[in-house]
Order: C-alpha cells, then sequence, then structure tokens
C-alpha cells in the first residue's frame, strides 16, 4: 500500500486514484468528509460505539479482536456489493480518522486482491486541517463581485446563468442547501453540519482561479444555521456589489413560482408563517395566514417583502457603500433573467 499526503486542498484534483472511500462510521462520514469520497464503512455507528466502550472499559485485546472481526465482515460485504465490479486496475485511495487501524485493515484487505491502494497519511483529520488552514488562515483566494438584490430578485437563478455563460461563481446557498431567508430551507430537507459545508467550501474554492472575480450572492454571516468563515465574510462586505433592483409586482411573481415547493403545502407554509410572529403584530400574521389559506401567494409574496424583508434590506444597506451597478429589471421571467445575466458576465469580464 502507499501513503499518500496532501498538501493542499487543489491535491485532491491530481491524486492518481479511481475513488476516494471513506471507511469511518456513517455518523462520522454524514458530518464531513473528503467531496467525493464514498462511504464504506468498516465499522457501524453501532459497532464503532461498542468497540469503543470495549476498548475503554474492558480490554484493549477484546476491543482489537472484535473490531477485526466486524471489520472483515463488513469489508465482505462492500466486496459483494459495491466494490463487486472494480476491475483488477481498480486503485482506491482509503482513509479513516486519523489513517490508522480502520483503514489501514481495510487497505490490506485490498492490497491482498491487486489493487494498488491507498492510505490517506494523518486520514480525515489532515484533510481538516486544510480546511481549516484555507478558510481561517488564509485570506480568499480571488477577487468577490457580490450580487445583491432584494429579496425575490431571483439572484440563484441568475447566478447559475452566469456560470453557464463561464463566469467564476461559487453558490453558497447551494453549498448550504439553503434558499435564504426563513422559508429557504426545502421541505424535507437539511443542512449539512458546519464541517461538511465548510469542506464543500474549501473544495469550491481551491478550483477558482485566482486572477478571475468570483461571484458569490449577498448574504448575511449566515445561511440558515451555518456560518460563513470570517475572511469570506470580510471580502464580501468590502466587494463590489451589482444590484437587480425590480419592482415588487415582479418579485412576488419569481418568489410564488421558487417557492412553490412550499406553498403545495399548506401546513408547512402556515408553521413557516407562523415563526415571523416574533417580528410582527398578531394582526398581520393573521392576515397573510389567511391569505395563504386562500392560495393567494403572489399577494402574500407581495406583503411579505414589503413588510418583513425589505425594510431589514434597507436597514443593512444603510451600513454598505453604494452598490458599484445597479442593474433595472421591470421583469424577473427567464428572458430577463439571461438578459441580466448577460450585463453581469460583461461587467465580471
Amino acid at each position: 500500500m502507499q501513503r499518500v499526503t496532501l498538501t493542499s486542498i487543489a491535491d485532491l484534483a491530481s491524486l492518481p486514484y479511481d475513488e476516494v472511500i471513506d471507511t469511518r462510521s456513517p455518523a462520522e462520514y454524514a458530518e464531513d468528509h473528503v467531496p467525493g469520497a464514498v462511504n464504506l464503512p468498516s465499522l457501524s455507528n453501532a459497532e464503532r460505539a461498542e468497540i469503543g466502550t470495549i476498548y475503554v472499559q474492558e480490554s484493549r485485546f477484546l476491543a482489537r479482536r472484535l473490531g477485526a472481526a466486524y471489520v472483515a465482515r463488513n469489508a465482505a460485504e462492500h466486496l459483494l456489493t459495491h466494490l463487486a465490479d472494480k476491475p483488477a486496475t481498480y486503485r482506491p485511495l482509503v482513509y479513516c480518522w486519523r489513517g490508522g487501524m480502520r483503514s489501514n485493515s481495510i487497505a490490506l484487505i485490498y492490497g491482498q486482491i491487486g489493487w494498488r491502494v491507498g492510505v490517506l497519511e494523518g486520514g480525515w483529520r489532515s484533510w481538516r486541517r486544510l480546511v481549516q488552514q484555507a478558510l481561517y488562515e488564509a485570506p480568499f483566494p480571488a477577487p468577490i463581485a457580490v450580487l445583491d438584490g432584494n429579496t425575490g430578485s431571483a439572484k440563484t437563478a441568475i447566478l447559475a446563468k452566469v456560470r453557464a455563460r463561464g463566469g467564476q461563481v461559487i453558490d453558497l446557498e447551494g453549498l448550504a442547501r439553503h434558499r435564504g431567508s426563513l422559508f429557504g430551507l426545502v421541505p424535507g430537507d437539511a443542512q449539512p453540519a458546519q464541517k461538511g459545508f465548510e469542506s464543500a467550501l474549501a473544495h469550491a474554492m481551491a478550483r477558482l482561479d485566482p486572477t478571475r472575480p468570483v461571484l458569490v450572492e449577498a448574504e448575511s454571516n449566515r445561511i440558515g444555521e451555518l456560518r460563513l468563515p470570517p475572511a469570506l465574510w470580510r471580502a464580501m462586505q468590502e466587494a463590489p456589489r451589482i444590484e437587480i433592483a425590480a419592482p415588487v409586482e415582479a418579485r412576488a411573481g419569481w418568489l410564488t413560482r421558487a417557492y412553490a415547493d412550499i406553498s403545495a403545502d399548506p401546513e408547512e407554509l402556515a408553521a413557516r408563517i407562523a415563526a415571523l410572529g416574533p417580528y410582527h403584530p398578531r394582526e398581520t400574521i393573521a392576515e397573510w395566514q389567511a391569505l395563504a389559506g386562500a392560495g393567494d401567494f403572489a399577494p402574500l409574496a407581495a406583503r411579505l417583502m414589503q413588510e418583513h424583508y425589505d425594510p431589514r434590506y434597507a436597514k443593512t444597506r444603510l451600513r454598505q457603500a453604494p452598490a458599484t451597478e445597479v442593474l433595472l429589471t421591470d421583469r424577473l421571467d427567464d428572458a430577463a433573467q439571461e438578459h441580466l445575466a448577460d450585463r453581469i458576465a460583461a461587467w465580471l469580464g
């Protein structure tokens, strides 16, 4: 087996391996993992907890013996399923928490098959150190431009269209699996853990061309429950802003289409409106709930923007320098978005 050391996040793209395998438990993998890695756990969540308890409270020998049995059984299962069609030329790179017993045991089995297997030196901890260095110890690696605009300005959709035109873009809300605001979480979905979000963000940053500006959507320092790293947040505050200015009617129409998944679920919509209770009079919440109950989604969106979101945006802008560029539009349909994306891509150069 070969020991592999990552010196930077960018090294990940040039590794001579067909697949990266995370051998940690599903719970560890869910919290964070190397981007693109598949989870073939050497121990299940329950097995890992059991082995840890025996190791601490009874006997290291007993823990290792039982652990070896579990690892062998789980490795056999993966060989009969996920790995069943891998050819003799297959080259996996495996890692565990710190590059120790779990990944070495799996690598030994794979090596005996004849596969050219690598083990990530330092395991997930070495990856995590690189992520922390990139996000918390180094400046943001490229100049930033911020796409701004009131709620409902179709910023996320336009961001994707700028990317399709070759613009350099990081979709922070996409990485955070959250569309911003109280209504941003997709029903039934969940945001990644903070560490998982940071891994995805650091990986996206490592692929940037430092000579070209990167467009990001205006955000607060939190997206849902996730925090933006301070260096990125400072860079966004100091960056030039491109503001989309559209009338409330156009924004209400777009918001109604963009959040159709929420308006299609009356209980979900009612719960999210109710969550605004601490910020508004009871009568206002009741009026919004009545609009929702009647299916008047465009008027509801307009009221929410005029009475809740727009005033908060206005307060934020009082603390900012004027936008570098303001793009006026009276529509936000697909053709209008394409036109705005053309202008923004040209502005970015």
